[in-house]
């Protein structure tokens, strides 16, 4: 009962806010509907079984007026149903995708706002695949929270509904053993509600790890399909290593634990299936079987007979819901388990500079951006670099040195506000804009036009500003194609690339522009005519390059370099670096 009560806790906070959001007007009225018509359809079955007796009868007293009226009002009642549960459908089917949109773009802008889905990575929490969650995990949500809600209300609604009818059945066909009637008040109902919750224990003990396993079968399949991906994406890396083999060996080990896990649940639904099945083919002749004595016995007609079977059936599968509905309730509670980690995660995630000791980011009125005690930390505490006061001022060019792990991109992070781990702070001007360019720049599958200015939106720059910023660092050749439609990161070489970052960088001409060895992959000749087309095309932007060429110097007005231990030197050129007294990491 624990479980149950914090799993709908846990449907309510995810299912809630949808109908309280700007389409809930829309979203509650087509509920309301589809929950009217699932209650015609109960009052449609109430009336069938009130009309099996009187065909029945009319059956076995060769009534023929009787007979054919019945089939009349059958007609009419079946063309009611059909109409019902056509309608009930298409509206459900509505609310589904109304619904699954808002949970999308909700999940949508709680992952992807204020570099979540980042933090969500560099704190490795467990909510894995976090696409498959977004896509596949909210359709099975929407699409089963209704199933079942609905199921389950129109079981409680048939248990009313018919409980009453059999219970008066029961008076009028006593209970018969051995040539004697026994006077039990509702009998059938008790029957009914014996056999259900006989049902529903047998069940529950036999499918209870089902949760867990289509928990994890969710896992293993979305966790191969990743693997797949990631092998799609760098195929050319893989075919130069030729990899090929132990890519094989690795997807193959993955998928492993997609097929062990399987046959886990097939073994644990065979076992259910035939206690189900079972149990519903027993559940077709149980009714007879109480009524058929006082039947033989002529106390009943066999109109009253097929009420009754028909009544008890009713009765009975309302009560015997969960056991038919197992399966799905236990993919339900899986969905469920999951959507609940990957909002727990999120907010982990969002909330991280808030409850852990933070780099914070502020906004000041001044012209230069200052690190102000700051300790840059690793996820696990180490310190890795630390400032007690440095200023990268206005319209400046710095050159960042250092070795391999001293911290330099991760420097770059904490001033762009998306590494939390450690202290101080990052004073930022009001209104500046910053633009982080790293080795190999991202961009999204699409035309080429769009994937140049991103994150700007597409048409934010014109075709012809695009085609001279292409133009101006050295991809005449691309300028021709701004509407052809491809994946770039795989179609062009990696200093192909690094142009295009740095084209994006003139079209967006930010005022502080961090390049993270954008570079490095150009030879030298070309990297100096590009350093110098960002001194003519962006004068007055703040430059901040991490390389390890000499010839960078050229270009820059200050160098500043990291070391091991985390301290910080500055090394000016033709003054004293006294703004910027470093202090080393314990």
């Amino acid at each position: 009962m624990k479980n149950i009560s914090a799993t709908l806790a846990i449907v309510w906070r995810i299912a809630a806010p949808y109908f309280r959001s700007e389409d809930k007007w829309a979203g509650r009225g087509l509920l309301a509907a589809v929950v009217a018509m699932e209650l015609a359809l109960v009052a449609i079955d109430v009336l069938v079984n009130q009309w099996q007796n009187r065909f029945y009868s009319a059956l076995q007293t060769s009534d023929w007026d009787s007979f054919v009226r019945e089939i009349w009002i059958f007609v009419a009642l079946a063309f009611t149903y059909i109409a019902l549960a056509v309608y009930k459908l298409y509206l459900n089917q509505w609310l589904q995708i109304r619904w699954r949109q808002w949970l999308t773009r909700h999940y949508l802008g709680e992952w992807l706002g204020g570099a979540t889905h980042y933090r969500m990575q560099l704190k490795g929490d467990a909510a894995d695949n976090p696409d498959q969650r977004i896509t596949e995990d909210v359709k099975n949500f929407v699409e089963q929270t209704l199933t079942i809600g609905l199921g389950l209300l129109s079981s409680i609604v048939t248990l009313f509904s018919f409980v009453i009818i059999l219970w008066g059945l029961s008076n009028a066909a006593p209970l018969r053993l051995f040539g004697t009637d026994l006077m039990i008040p509702g009998y059938l109902c008790w029957g009914a509600l014996i056999y259900a919750i006989f049902g529903t224990a047998l069940t529950h003990w036999i499918g209870a790890p089902l949760v867990n396993l289509n928990f994890e079968q969710q896992r293993y399949e979305a966790d191969f399909r990743f693997n797949l991906v990631r092998v799609r994406e760098n195929s050319e890396q893989i075919a130069l290593l030729r990899g090929e083999g132990a890519e094989r060996a690795r997807l193959l080990d993955r998928f492993g634990f997609v097929i062990a896990n399987w046959y886990g649940i097939m073994s644990r639904t065979k076992r259910l299936t035939a206690f189900t099945a079972s149990y519903q083919q027993a559940a077709v002749i149980f009714p007879y079987v109480l009524v058929a004595p006082a039947f033989f016995a002529k106390k009943i007609q066999l109109g009253d007979m097929m009420q009754t079977a028909s009544a008890f059936s009713s009765v009975q599968g309302a009560l015997s819901f969960f056991v038919t509905a197992y399966r799905s309730l236990a993919e339900w509670r899986s969905i469920v388990a999951r959507l609940d980690g990957f909002e727990m995660s999120v907010e982990s995630a969002a909330n991280l500079p808030a409850h852990e000791p933070a780099i914070a980011l502020e906004v000041a009125g001044g012209r230069h951006i200052d690190l102000e005690q700051l300790c840059v930390n690793l996820p696990n505490g180490t310190p890795l670099v630390a400032a007690k006061a440095f200023t990268i001022r206005s319209s400046e060019r710095v050159l960042v040195t250092g070795p391999s792990g001293s911290g330099k991109s991760t420097l770059f992070r904490a001033i762009a506000g998306i590494w939390p781990f450690g202290t101080g702070t990052v004073v930022i001007p009001a209104k500046a804009r910053l633009m982080m360019l790293p080795q190999r720049p991202y961009f999204p599958v699409g035309v080429l036009r769009d994937a140049v200015v991103y994150p700007a939106a597409p048409g934010a720059f014109d075709a012809a500003q695009v085609r001279d910023a292409l133009i101006a660092v050295g991809l005449p050749d691309l300028a021709g194609r701004l509407d052809e439609d491809g994946h770039w990161n795989r179609m062009l070489s990696l200093g192909e690339q690094q142009r295009l970052g740095l084209a994006r960088a003139l079209l967006h001409a930010p005022d502080y522009l961090f390049l993270d060895e954008a570079t490095a992959s150009l030879d030298e000749p070309s990297e100096a005519r590009l350093y110098r087309l960002l001194a003519e095309k962006l004068p007055q932007a703040t430059i901040v390059s991490i390389g390890h060429r000499s010839t960078l110097d050229a270009f820059h007005t200050r160098k500043v370099a990291l070391v091991k231990d985390g301290a910080i030197h500055v090394v000016g050129k033709g003054r004293e670096p006294v703004e910027a007294e470093p202090t080393a990491a314990p």
